[in-house]
């Protein structure tokens, strides 16, 4: 029993997570599973994957459900919590991209539904009929979901230009001219539309409005530092350049907590189009644990 389940514990929190869009309630999710799956008369179990995907997603989809009028009501942009991809661990039950920060925000406006088939279907390779058993829908009606959530995503969805080696370049040298308080070299990095979402919750001061333009977004980087943050000095400020959602990413740590992650969209050229800044600390404590896309990353 034990081992049928661990088997197929990281595909669990991969499909929770991509529902929900938050580590926290994806392990609460995966721990329900197994108390459920504890439970069950698995003698009548012919498939235990399709089985446990089945009570995964029901579970993931009653909590998405209850969260989506916190998620309307929350302070500020509302970003999905950031997890660690080091290594291979986006790639350990499927592609770098359906982690991303901006796929999971794409998939933030489709319906729990549509968001639950395309995850499955799409991400995971679930035929029609076994999402239909999975979500308690005809398979017309999933056919029909997985459609509107398709078209409505690649609609959507940023072009991701194939360069990866690029992309870190960038990366570090945003990072290194943000630290330096270098406004030209983050300029020329930036698109001229770039856009930075800020997530704060509330909890910590960010800006509740998205801020757009190369101008704006270079001088709000390059005060890091010469500015006190959540308490921390520009001095007691640690900031590293890790994988984050499928890609660059850099991780703020203070002497004894993360205070914030901040991860990219690039234009085809290598420019900065998107920034999302998480700093609500509710939504660190994966990135502090050191939790991937698929689990604890090792």
């Amino acid at each position: 029993m034990t081992e049928v389940f661990h088997q197929h514990r990281k595909l669990l929190f991969a499909v929770a997570y991509r529902i929900l869009g938050s580590a926290a309630d994806a392990e609460d999710v995966v721990q329900d599973a197994w108390l459920k799956w504890s439970a069950a008369d698995r003698s009548q179990v012919a498939d235990p994957k399709a089985y446990l995907a089945r009570i995964v997603s029901n579970l993931a989809l009653e909590r998405l459900r209850s969260a989506r009028h916190q998620r309307e009501t929350y302070v500020g942009p509302w970003l999905p919590e950031p997890i660690l991809t080091t290594g291979d661990s986006a790639d350990a039950v499927t592609g770098a991209e359906s982690v991303s920060m901006a796929m999971l925000v794409v998939l933030e406006t489709l319906s729990p539904l549509e968001r639950a088939v395309f995850v499955l279907k799409d991400v995971f390779g679930f035929s029609h009929a076994e999402i239909a058993e999975a979500v308690d829908r005809s398979e017309a009606a999933v056919r029909q979901a997985a459609h509107r959530a398709r078209e409505h995503v690649q609609a959507r969805r940023p072009r991701f230009p194939a360069d990866r080696a690029k992309q870190r370049e960038v990366t570090e040298r945003f990072l290194a001219a943000a630290t330096g308080g270098d406004v030209n070299t983050l300029m020329d990095l930036l698109s001229p539309d770039v856009t930075l979402w800020t997530d704060g919750g509330g909890k910590v001061r960010q800006a509740l409005r998205p801020v757009s333009g190369a101008e704006t977004v270079a001088a709000w980087f390059a005060a890091i530092g010469t500015v006190t943050y959540q308490g921390v000095a520009p001095a007691d400020m640690v900031a590293e350049l890790t994988e984050i959602n499928g890609g660059p990413g850099l991780v703020f740590r203070g002497p004894d907590r993360v205070i914030a992650t901040v991860t990219f969209d690039f234009d085809a050229d290598g420019r900065i189009t998107t920034l999302h800044n998480v700093a609500n600390p509710d939504k660190l404590g994966a990135v502090a644990r050191g939790l991937g896309a698929s689990g604890p990353v090792a």
